[in-house]
């Protein structure tokens, strides 16, 4: 997440007349982004939270706050492809050596810190099982992550495409940035999209539906969750249409204003998300299965990521274009959860267990249950911000930006 650390404010254009020959932008905390960050995070700990405690309001809404994390991701396209589209318009390149710097003081110390603590005291594990410490320190357990060997720690999944997709856009733009064109870029996209939903097609073919077949239902939602939803390769959708809206916008705004104003923009990016989730509701064979009622099927696995992606980066350059409609009427507390959205990220699975421990789970039912959930997330995340995030945040702004 992160997605959840994708930048550490929200880049967006001062003006509308910003072009490609645009040398400089305005940096700001933006609205919108802080409100789909904050929407992101919340979503995430939901979908987390036991069905004993969740509200009888948000118990349907549990069902597809899987969301989040696809919120984040193209958040992170945009928020990452933009720095990089104004450095390289300013300078003609990027300055690979800080970027990855700026990242590593972003990513790893607050993720090294909860991973220690996981190794070093099992007790906070939010699961029996864990996948092996070297994956997720080299940030390949979303790789060959098998829920049934271990599910401790397994939001870090999302994280682990995040770190893949820092390695390597800033090398990729670096390579093609000079002949790229439009049509090239459509070209490149188009065959991102196709590849994907191509790849998780033939990897339910051979690898779920089999199982499915078989009726060993839980094997295949397994299988499913490791080949089809974890790996990185299945999940370039989002960050790859947060991208493609950070060029748009940056080089090419017109074409932006004239065709996807908010008026359209927000509309069809809802339609787009709601025809996702209704393709993800179609079940097929599985459907009568208690077990998956909350199953991804092979329409939804296919399709539904790049639709569910493409609406969002819409409904988020609406935003952007209403920025000045959102600073009036601000969201209360947004900037808060959009800010502790990275430690919330990181801990709230082992906080919700720590939480069980101590109270015990049947005394955790319902609204209270959700109550405690967000009151003690909320604290621990703010103890993470402030000793390790904010420290090493200042540490970077200290070695990266001396004398400032």
């Amino acid at each position: 997440m992160n997605i959840i650390a994708s930048s550490d404010s929200a880049y967006f254009p001062s003006a509308p007349s910003l072009s490609s020959q645009t040398t400089t932008a305005v940096q700001s905390r933006a609205v919108g982004p802080d409100v789909l960050r904050s929407l992101a995070i919340l979503l995430v700990m939901l979908v987390h939270l036991p069905v004993e405690a969740t509200p009888t309001l948000l118990v349907d809404v549990r069902k597809y706050a899987w969301l989040g994390v696809d919120i984040f991701f193209v958040l992170s396209g945009f928020l990452i492809g933009t720095q990089l589209f104004k450095e390289l318009s300013r300078t003609n390149g990027v300055d690979l050596k800080s970027f990855y710097l700026r990242r590593v003081f972003r990513i790893f110390p607050a993720f090294f810190a909860v991973l220690g603590l996981y190794a070093i005291f099992p007790i906070l594990r939010d699961a029996p099982t864990m996948q092996p410490i070297w994956s997720f320190a080299t940030f390949t357990v979303n790789f060959n992550f098998d829920p049934r060997v271990g599910r401790a720690f397994s939001q870090a999944w999302s994280l682990c495409v995040e770190e893949h997709f820092y390695l390597v856009l800033p090398l990729l733009i670096l390579l093609i940035h000079r002949w790229i064109s439009v049509s090239w870029t459509l070209a490149i996209a188009g065959a991102i999209v196709i590849g994907g939903m191509t790849l998780r097609y033939t990897l339910w073919e051979s690898q779920v539906g089999t199982l499915v077949d078989a009726g060993k239902l839980r094997d295949a939602f397994a299988v499913y969750l490791r080949d089809v939803y974890y790996p990185t390769y299945t999940r370039l959708d989002g960050l790859m249409f947060g991208v493609m809206l950070a060029a748009a916008r940056f080089f090419k705004p017109k074409l932006c204003q004239r065709y996807t104003p908010p008026r359209v923009a927000i509309p069809v990016g809802i339609a787009f998300i709601v025809a996702a989730l209704a393709l993800f509701s179609i079940r097929g064979p599985l459907a009568g299965t208690n077990l998956f009622l909350v199953f991804q099927a092979q329409l939804g696995s296919v399709v539904g990521f790049p639709l569910i992606s493409i609406g969002i980066a819409l409904i988020l350059g609406a935003m952007l274009d209403l920025e000045h409609v959102l600073r009036r009427w601000p969201v209360p507390g947004t900037v808060m959860v959009a800010t502790l959205s990275y430690s919330l990220y990181l801990t709230h699975k082992s906080v919700f267990h720590i939480d069980r421990l101590v109270l015990g789970e049947e005394n955790l039912q319902g609204s209270f249950g959700f109550m405690v959930y967000l009151v003690t997330s909320f604290a621990v995340a703010t103890v993470l911000w402030l000793c390790v995030e904010r420290t090493f945040l200042l540490l970077r702004d200290r070695v990266l930006s001396p004398g400032k």
